[in-house]
């Protein structure tokens, strides 16, 4: 999700400035907590692993079919990423930019 999708549906600046320190901050839930801690590990699972205890507090705050629409998400995400970059693909804005 993009920043401005995410504003629209009522997300705050504070949040999505904090996601890459969302470990250390309070403003998420555990089920988020939960959601991005399962969401990393996937994405580097080469170094993760996926570990057991992340796998464990992601099934206690997720049932089955949210944690395999969220893996899929995730997975998809990390697919749509790994072909940008295969490809040189660049983002609209940084298009515009080399332009001007």
């Amino acid at each position: 999700m993009h920043r401005q999708d995410a504003i629209k549906l009522g997300e705050t600046d504070d949040r999505l400035l904090l996601l890459d320190a969302w470990c250390e901050s309070a403003l998420y839930t555990e089920r988020e907590r939960a959601a991005l801690a399962w969401a990393e590990a996937l994405t580097r699972i080469s170094e993760t692993h996926a570990p057991d205890a992340v796998y464990e507090e992601a099934r206690k705050a997720f049932s089955e079919d949210e944690l395999v629409a969220l893996s899929i998400g995730v997975a998809t995400i990390n697919a749509w990423n790994r072909l940008a970059i295969g490809f040189r693909l660049q983002h609209p804005a940084d298009r515009m930019r080399a332009a001007a």
